[in-house]
């Protein structure tokens, strides 16, 4: 066993000692050590039940005949964070987390993993993590937030930043604003939309890691207990079968996974993170793999935020097992790759149904033809942009917006909600990037104040950082190069034309390439916006959005 490193002979005498002292006992100790990951905390709704699935992760590893070691890692609630200068951090805690589950699974080398986490950069950074240790290792999520309801309707969180920009409007009070919020999120989970949490959450069980119902089971559910305690027993098997993460997470697999993702209209987000989580495994996954998926998968499940439904209706019409079960009608998915079931999806879905053609549905009559997410390419983005075309008004298809140049985020939304944006302009918001941010800000306080004021249908968003998996809209982020890096996005002048031509993928700044020459010339690098701490060694470190915002080696 691989603990015996830290554990066996009499030279590790002084290491059982420790053991000792925290009350384990000899048999305990001579069992294989199972780390298990708990990301509680009391700051993110998504973690602030997951003591008691640890609990229940404890009891499954005992009675599969192993001894849990629970231990912590920290996490950024996205939606807190939001607005201000904490959202610079989001991104970058990523590898934070990656690292320190690195240092603890190899300063005390366990024979296997538990992961309990949830949410946005959590969950990815948890799969990160679970590729470069590559013990035996199963990923638990904390499981979705139910909807919540107002006035008679289901509703999320997304409708309280929407909400603001009404009230700006006129078209909502600040009553009615102050009885929205306390109606949207009413318990425990991720938010209850395909977000960016639960868009990784359902895309680690389609990249296997997760357990059958990983990714739709709610939170508030006996069954998601249940499915902790399995995962506990379900680790000591694949201990026992010899099956590592990267036997699961192969080339093939994470093609599975960019399926599902197109199909289900999961968040932007996914762009970074499916690149960085497969470059720990050594394979190289590109922008370009999600465009040339995106022609050969219909968008099949209209969620949140785009969408009616939430992921109670996705679990209750069939969950992710349901979705590949649809992909592999077309042969979209390879049925062969191993899970951690220790069995090929193949023989994982024999049992998976469809009970909701409405939720999941047939390829005969798909939400959109095509996947849910576009790669835009173009002068304004010679490495590409990204945009949620399943949340794009059909009006916003394909447009030319006059620019209205910001260069953070604050100044575009007091611009909004000051009401000097109208109808036919679009809001460039840059050095908001990796380097330039720095940590690439989420932004959902822009998009949501444009829909909330009625402008969804006729303004566009256009930035270097980030939108929440949550937004809505023509939200065009990750223009890569960013302008910290002198892109073209640096170069954009008040008033500029922009057109944007989703259909045909295009981002295209209407000037001439001796005026993009000139301005190139004219241009310098600002000073850093920070220039110490962990965030000043982050810039320095992180790539483009182009390639997942991972660090240089």
């Amino acid at each position: 066993m691989r603990s015996d490193l830290m554990k066996k002979g009499v030279e590790r005498a002084m290491s059982r000692s420790l053991f000792y002292a925290m009350g384990y006992t000899r048999e305990e100790i001579r069992r294989p050590l199972v780390g298990v990951v708990n990301t509680f905390n009391q700051i993110i709704p998504g973690h602030i039940h997951l003591n008691t699935l640890t609990d229940a992760v404890v009891r499954g590893v005992s009675a599969g005949g192993g001894t849990p070691v629970v231990f912590p890692a920290i996490g950024v609630c996205d939606g807190i964070a939001m607005g201000h200068e904490g959202m610079k951090y989001s991104l970058a805690s990523r590898e934070l987390i990656a690292d320190s589950v690195e240092v603890m699974a190899m300063a005390h080398p366990f024979d296997a993993m538990v992961m309990v986490t949830n949410c946005d950069k959590i969950n990815p950074a948890m799969v990160m993590a679970a590729l470069r240790v590559n013990i035996p290792t199963v990923i638990l999520s904390g499981g979705p937030m139910l909807a919540g309801n107002w006035k008679g309707g289901k509703t999320d969180l997304i409708s309280v930043n929407e909400g603001v920009g009404m009230v700006s409007a006129g078209a909502m009070t600040e009553d009615e604003l102050d009885e929205l919020e306390e109606c949207v999120c009413p318990g425990c989970g991720s938010c209850a939309g395909m977000f960016t949490a639960n868009s990784m959450n359902c895309l680690i069980e389609a990249l296997g890691l997760g357990l059958p119902g990983n990714g739709t089971i709610p939170a508030v559910s006996g069954a998601r207990v249940r499915l902790a305690k399995r995962s506990g027993v379900q680790v000591m098997e694949l201990l026992k079968d010899g099956i590592s993460p990267r036997d699961i997470a192969t080339r093939a697999a994470f093609m599975n996974a960019i399926a599902v993702d197109l199909a289900m209209g999961c968040s932007t987000n996914t762009i970074l993170h499916v690149p960085a989580m497969a470059h720990e495994a050594g394979i190289h996954i590109s922008q370009d793999l999600f465009q040339e998926m995106g022609k050969k998968v219909s968008h099949l499940c209209n969620m949140s935020p785009a969408g009616p439904h939430y992921l109670e209706d996705l679990d209750r019409a069939g969950g992710v097992q349901g979705v590949l079960k649809r992909l592999l009608e077309k042969d979209l998915v390879d049925a062969s790759v191993m899970t951690v079931t220790g069995k090929s999806l193949g023989r994982n879905l024999e049992t998976a149904r469809i009970v909701d053609e409405e939720i999941i549905r047939p390829f005969d009559r798909p939400i959109h033809p095509e996947g849910s997410l576009a790669i835009l390419k173009g002068n304004l983005a010679p490495e590409g942009a990204v945009v949620k075309r399943a949340a794009v008004a059909p009006a916003m298809l394909q447009s030319i917006n006059r620019a209205r140049v910001f260069d953070c985020e604050e100044d575009a939304v007091a611009a909004i909600l000051g009401g000097k944006i109208i109808a036919g302009d679009a809001v460039v918001i840059r050095y908001e990037g990796p380097k330039g941010g720095p940590g690439m800000r989420e932004m959902l306080s822009p998009t949501s104040a444009i829909v909330g004021l009625g402008l969804g249908e006729s303004v566009s968003l256009i930035t270097d950082g980030r939108f929440s998996g949550a937004t809505r809209g023509a939200a065009v982020g990750h223009v890569s190069p960013e302008a910290a890096e002198g892109g073209p996005i640096a170069l954009v002048r008040e008033g500029d034309r922009i057109s944007i031509d989703i259909p045909n993928q295009t981002l295209t700044l209407d000037i001439s390439r001796e005026e993009m020459a000139e301005r190139r010339d004219m241009w310098s690098a600002p000073e850093p916006k920070i220039k110490g701490g962990y965030l000043y060694r982050y810039a320095k470190m992180v790539t483009s959005a182009s390639t997942g915002a991972i660090l240089k080696a």
